[in-house]
């Protein structure tokens, strides 16, 4: 993609791996910076990457980054990345909230403790980096947030899957279109984006159907490329929730091949329909 954000400086929760990871890759490829809050200091068995060999690869793709260890939870960690932007590249124009937990057990089963851990990760994790992040952003000649949050579907098959991440996952997308309102006059955009298939990353391997769930599913480039033409998007749109493939329609990019997964493509949650 041709796209430009030179110059730019993306605060992000998580990107280590996976979708958050592909994302600052492509925004690297456009000329980014990025600063990412991660946990992974050290490697993980059962997962591939840490903060650090995210760096090494957001650099070698031609971007500058700084790694935070940290967790999205905590204020002071939070904090810690917005200031670590501002040092280092003179303040921050885009917040990524990227950072989430999947937990996709029925109410009987899910412990409180468990429920807390993903509202905490996903609505709270959300509302306090875009929240840190805000006095910078209102310095940026274009400030925006974009969320990985999906599409507010109240249909009972999937208000009755799994409501505790629901909430979580809701929780995201309700407080970015609440941001995009509120700071509409301080000049802020704040957009959603979510996939229209599920995506081949770590999570989709461990924890919904390892090597046959992948076959079936999209590189996490096409989020990537797809965060790209959102945050470059001429038409400037905010208040809005964005499956990839309509972030990369609006571009031009209608073959989608190069992401992968085959004919039987499976859809994400929350999406109906292709």
């Amino acid at each position: 993609m041709s796209a430009s954000l030179n110059g730019r400086t993306i605060v992000m929760s998580g990107g280590s791996r996976g979708i958050g990871l592909a994302i600052l890759i492509a925004a690297a490829k456009a000329g980014a910076n990025a600063v990412l809050l991660a946990k992974t200091d050290q490697p993980d068995p059962r997962l591939p990457g840490t903060v650090h060999t995210a760096v090494a690869e957001i650099e070698a793709a031609g971007g500058k980054a700084v790694a935070v260890v940290g967790d999205v939870r905590e204020e002071e960690d939070v904090q810690r990345a917005v200031s670590t932007a501002a040092d280092h590249f003179g303040g921050v124009d885009i917040v990524v909230n990227n950072a989430s937990a999947l937990n996709l057990t029925g109410t009987l089963e899910l412990s409180p403790k468990r429920y807390d851990l993903m509202q905490q990760i996903n609505a709270k994790g959300t509302f306090q980096l875009t929240r840190a992040a805000l006095p910078q952003l209102f310095a940026s000649e274009d400030p925006q947030v974009v969320t990985l949050g999906p599409p507010i579907n109240l249909a009972p098959e999937w208000l009755g899957k799994f409501p505790s991440y629901a909430l979580s996952k809701y929780g995201m997308t309700l407080l970015t279109l609440g941001f995009a309102a509120e700071f509409a006059d301080r000049g802020v955009r704040a957009n959603c984006l979510w996939p229209q298939t599920t995506i081949s990353t770590a999570a989709v391997a461990n924890l919904l159907g390892g090597d046959e769930a992948s076959r079936r599913a999209r590189s996490p480039e096409i989020l990537g490329d797809a965060a790209v033409a959102l945050l470059t998007d001429p038409r400037r749109p905010t208040g809005e929730v964005f499956l990839d493939v309509d972030a990369l329609r609006r571009a031009g990019i209608t073959d989608l091949s190069p992401y992968g997964g085959g004919e039987e493509l499976e859809l994400d949650f929350f999406v109906d329909e292709f």
